[in-house]
């Protein structure tokens, strides 16, 4: 047997981690071939992959980043040539499959989000053995309970508000963290709750900013000179939109969100006359990197995982983290919907009990 191996989407940390496991299980357990393809599902189309074996696969498990390299912009049903200048779609499915017939794969797993999952339950409905591992530090993805790069990202977000924290104090000024999650506010809530903000704005909640300035000037009057905030890239104010940076047409989720942060730090200027805000856009820093040991073993399992449900013929499954158990869930039910932070889930809740604002009353 042959299994196909590829990354989609953004990149994240632990998916080197994902390719080890995949690896390493299919040869040493069961003696089976790994074909790794380059730059996702651009290398299924241009038939661009390598060999994947327990050589290439040593040492890369702690690693960030992925050795196949990884792209959100080529999907196989909607491709994009340059043809003459000009951009031109296409559907090349049906050459991305015979490609893989080729290459004699009994079947392709495929480590991504929403998107990437998307695609691979296109490939599945056109008879193509699929397994699905979940992938995206914005954790927004239905039916697991973590994905892995989320706790990463989370991490690297905490360790830039333990920083920010002195900064803060020392100048007396607000400090606004701008991070990543889309439509979903999961990287700001736990990462404003572990690295103690003051106030964590994310889409699932509309702000008023009349409630940010009343939560800066009540600390101000508790002799609290300094306020943190953090904001989910995909905030807004009630009856507002979300802040659009770009938008890129060839992707499939073509909205790219920023600016949000900037926005909070110009209202509460403006009816704030007394503090000096400061804005920092933590970007791409949350993708990079090693993965935390929680992520290594995440992805680890993950991967061991979706071995034996390819093994075990689950195709159109997704592997997914549920309590302490790595089982396997359809495909479909999987991408139906984003994962959103529930307004009064357990931990909103623990954060308010603390007092952090999420700017709505």
């Amino acid at each position: 047997m042959t299994i196909g191996l590829l990354t989609g989407g953004g990149d994240c940390p632990g998916l080197n981690a994902v390719i080890r496991a995949v690896t390493k299980t299919a040869i040493i357990k069961y003696g089976i071939e790994v074909i790794g393809f380059i730059d996702g599902f651009k290398g299924l189309v241009e038939n661009n992959y390598i060999q994947l074996d327990l050589r290439k696969v040593s040492g890369i498990g702690h690693t960030g980043g992925t050795i196949l390299g990884t792209t959100n912009r080529d999907n196989p049903f909607n491709f994009i040539t340059i043809t003459g200048g000009k951009q031109q779609a296409s559907d090349q499915s049906d050459l991305a499959i015979r490609n893989m017939k080729n290459l004699g794969l009994d079947g392709l797993i495929v480590i991504g989000g929403d998107g990437s999952l998307n695609i691979a339950y296109k490939f599945f409905q056109k008879g193509v053995n699929i397994v699905g591992v979940p992938k995206t530090i914005d954790n927004d993805l239905s039916a697991t309970d973590v994905t892995f790069g989320f706790n990463t990202a989370v991490n690297t977000a905490s360790e830039a508000l333990d920083k920010l924290h002195t900064t803060a104090e020392s100048h007396h000024r607000v400090m606004i963290l701008e991070v990543m999650g889309r439509y979903a506010g999961w990287i700001a809530l736990h990462a404003g709750i572990s690295g103690g903000a003051d106030v964590i704005l994310i889409p699932e909640i509309p702000y008023k900013i009349d409630a940010i300035i009343n939560k800066i000037a009540q600390r101000f009057r508790q002799g609290k000179k300094f306020s943190i905030i953090v904001v989910a890239e995909g905030a807004h104010p009630e009856g507002g939109e979300m802040v659009v940076q770009s938008f890129v047409p060839t992707s499939h989720d073509p909205v790219r969100l920023g600016g949000i942060g900037h926005k909070v730090a110009q209202e509460i200027e403006e009816n704030f006359n007394h503090i000096e805000t400061r804005v920092t856009v933590l970007g791409h820093l949350q993708r990079g990197g090693g993965p935390i040991p929680y992520d290594r073993i995440l992805a680890t399992r993950y991967g061991v995982a979706a071995v034996e449900a390819f093994m075990e013929r689950k195709f159109g499954s997704m592997v997914s983290l549920q309590g302490n158990d790595i089982v396997t869930v359809d495909l479909q039910e999987a991408i139906k919907e984003i994962r959103l932070v529930p307004q009064d889930g357990p931990l909103v809740q623990a954060a308010r009990s603390i007092g952090i604002s999420f700017g709505d009353k």
